[in-house]
């Protein structure tokens, strides 16, 4: 499973709806499982963003689409990064010869 983490700020839907959000991610986590992904962790963080998700996916096109269906329902904009382990970036770099 590939990794990703999505920094995500609610939007002001979301926010109007603020006392909804830990239930709003019990929904997603188990949303998820619909797009072959999970998100083993979810943290409300202070600062630039308000929350940072790790997602677990079979591959881009299931990120994508979990995190499409997610970003529609209109709480969060999402940025996502692909993230690599060390053993993954180990395996990179073997690449460079």
């Amino acid at each position: 499973m590939a990794t990703y983490i999505a920094l995500c700020n609610f939007t002001d839907q979301g926010i109007r709806s603020i006392k909804d959000t830990t239930k709003r991610a019990d929904a997603v986590q188990e949303a998820a499982s619909k797009f072959g992904a999970k998100m083993p962790q979810l943290y409300w963080t202070l600062g630039s963003y308000d929350l940072v998700a790790f997602i677990e996916a079979a591959d881009d096109a299931s990120a994508t689409a979990f995190g499409l269906a997610i970003a529609s329902a209109g709480n969060v904009r999402m940025q996502t990064m692909r993230a690599f382990s060390k053993d993954e970036m180990t395996g990179i770099l073997a690449k460079l010869g």
